[in-house]
């Protein structure tokens, strides 16, 4: 990998603009939130990884939003893939008890927005490598995909996601709590529990370690019912402090286990004592002046852009993501259609598309992720960018110091099971004297392609670009 991630460095012009403005310096002014560098494993510090934004949410009133994740910010798919590649080598070397050298320039130069830098990366880490056996476990809804890419990495893992989505058919392994999350339950649904309850490393994956509570409780649930000797916590940033690292420290005791914890980039966040009642003056005061919480784009009856449909022949067998296990055989097969499937949504895109965006659906990451990969790939003359609608309330702020620009507000459309809520998109509307997309291709499950889609998401997108809808068919065990 090593020699592989040098040639990178030497093959990708190094030349770079100036400096553009922190996506955090908003928040840091007003709600005085201080990122303080770590170390730096892959190279990148903690202030390119991610900005700020503030949440609408009790509990947490800051939000990291990272430049890598393709979750609320669009993103070069083939970075968001590549980090993800990257992370899962550092868990690799983990496993393998191997001491890893990652040189710096490959994630600096693809964070800077060097051309060319982001698929150098990918490229560099998709050399064929040994395959290692371990379970991944991510997390929903932010890591699913990025999960999904670890397991990649690795070669021989067996891939599951946690899901808020209770499908019919399946029987729940375990569940557990995410204190700071907006929704806090979640569900364990693999269709064949037998290769999920095995004596192999568990890999548990999230974009970030804050305090490190969430991963203890997965833990401790998992380990009461199948005992295992080794753990690994992955996260692109990690922000624990001493004692947070003491209590993981002091629970791998107490259960006989080892657990270890890789990352990107490591650092802390520094909160005043009065930040949330802070948080909640500033989202109230936008709120009341129809500031960041007002819709971007207005709602219209006739939008100006038409919206196709693209049949893709999803591999048969192949599930749409690991909601319920993914299996080295299912990526096989997926990597050889990949190309086929992003060439039936390149022709849908028609003449005169520059810009695009590939928007996936909440946990619906990973198929959506490799789709706009290929497409990327296979089109040299787009800009392609990913991410993924969610359901986080989150403050829109049009300022470049400020992560979130832009909102979109709709019903959900999947007949949740904690019922009916607003779910949003972020900066999919261009911001004051950025670019607007020309195309946007909306990835959605069988179970969310529904009458609220089309009235809801779809209308909004419709006022911005001509749409394309992929439709994918979600794993049922009612089938």
């Amino acid at each position: 990998m090593t020699e592989r991630l040098d040639e990178a460095v030497r093959g990708v012009d190094a030349a770079r603009s100036e400096d553009p403005v922190w996506p955090g310096a908003w928040v840091t002014s007003r709600l005085g939130v201080r990122l303080v560098d770590g170390d730096r494993p892959a190279g990148a510090g903690l202030a390119s990884m991610v900005g700020l934004a503030v949440r609408h949410n009790p509990r947490r009133a800051h939000l990291l939003v990272s430049a890598v994740l393709g979750k609320h910010v669009p993103t070069d798919p083939r970075l968001v893939y590549g980090s993800g590649l990257l992370l899962g080598e550092l868990v690799r070397a983990r496993l393998r008890d191997e001491a890893t050298f990652v040189p710096s320039g490959p994630l600096k130069d693809a964070l800077a927005g060097t051309p060319g830098a982001a698929a150098a990366l990918r490229d560099a880490l998709r050399e064929p490598r040994p395959p290692a056996d371990a379970i991944v476990l991510g997390y929903a809804e932010t890591a699913t995909a990025l999960g999904h890419s670890v397991a990649d990495a690795l070669g021989g893992a067996y891939y599951l996601h946690s899901t808020r989505r209770p499908v019919p058919g399946f029987a729940t392994y375990g569940g557990f709590e995410e204190e700071h999350s907006h929704a806090t339950s979640h569900l364990l649904l693999p269709s064949d529990p037998v290769a999920f309850d095995r004596d192999v490393p568990l890999v548990l994956v999230d974009d970030e370690l804050s305090t490190g509570q969430t991963v203890l409780n997965t833990i401790s649930a998992l380990h009461a019912l199948r005992p295992r000797r080794h753990y690994v916590l992955a996260a692109l940033v990690d922000l624990r402090d001493a004692s947070d690292r003491a209590r993981v420290d002091e629970l791998a005791a107490r259960l006989g286990t080892r657990i270890d914890a890789v990352s990107l980039a490591r650092g802390r966040v520094e909160l005043p004592y009065d930040v949330l009642e802070k948080g909640t003056r500033i989202v109230s005061e936008l709120s009341a002046g129809s500031g960041g919480f007002a819709d971007s784009v207005p709602a219209v009856e006739d939008a100006a852009f038409g919206v196709a449909r693209v049949r893709l022949d999803w591999p048969n067998g192949v599930p749409d993501g690991g909601r319920h296990g993914f299996l080295p055989g299912h990526r096989t097969t997926l990597e050889k259609d990949l190309p086929r499937m992003a060439d039936a949504v390149a022709a849908e895109l028609g003449d005169g598309a520059s810009r695009v965006l590939v928007l996936g659906f909440e946990e619906l990451m990973y198929a959506p992720l490799r789709l706009a990969e290929a497409l990327a790939d296979a089109s040299p003359g787009l800009d392609v960018r990913y991410s993924t609608t969610t359901r986080s309330p989150v403050l829109a702020v049009d300022d470049p110091g400020y992560a979130i620009r832009t909102r979109l507000a709709f019903p959900a459309h999947d007949d949740p099971a904690d019922g009916p809520g607003e779910r949003y998109a972020y900066n999919v509307a261009p911001a004051a004297a950025r670019p607007p997309f020309d195309r946007i291709v909306f990835v959605v499950d069988d179970v969310g392609d529904t009458q609220a889609l089309a009235s809801g998401l779809v209308a909004r997108l419709r006022a911005l670009a001509p749409v394309v809808v992929v439709t994918v068919p979600s794993h049922r065990g009612d089938k």
